[in-house]
């Protein structure tokens, strides 16, 4: 079973999502902030992170860019799922090693579509 880590500030939005994923067999861990994310990755690193960009600590972006310069931190499929719809901020997290961009609200489907484009489902 492929872990995925759900990095919001939200805690609807990581309900949401939580429901979403173990319905695609994914086991789901939480994060309310990009810091609390990078520890849970420095203790066990997921095979996939779906993370908001706008979150107080730290920011998905600051995540994102630690998470990448982590030993392993290369190997998480990373899915941004966010309210930044616009081009500038999708070309910067893909340029900065997002693997997929989600735009908020979404739905199962939409999930799906994105895991099954970076290789996840």
């Amino acid at each position: 079973m492929k872990s995925c880590l759900v990095v919001d500030d939200s805690a609807v939005i990581r309900k949401v999502a939580r429901r979403i994923l173990e319905d695609l067999d994914f086991t789901i861990e939480e994060a309310e902030d990009g810091k609390v994310a990078l520890a849970k990755c420095r203790d066990s690193m997921p095979d996939a992170v779906l993370l908001d960009w706008n979150m107080p600590v730290m920011d998905g972006m600051q995540f994102l860019l630690a998470l990448r310069k982590a030993e392993g931190g290369d190997k998480p499929k990373v899915v941004f799922c966010t309210t930044e719809n616009d081009l500038d901020h999708i070309m910067k997290a893909i340029r900065s090693g997002a693997n997929e961009y989600i735009m908020k609200p979404f739905d199962r489907e939409i999930v799906e579509a994105k895991f099954q484009e970076v290789g996840l489902l």
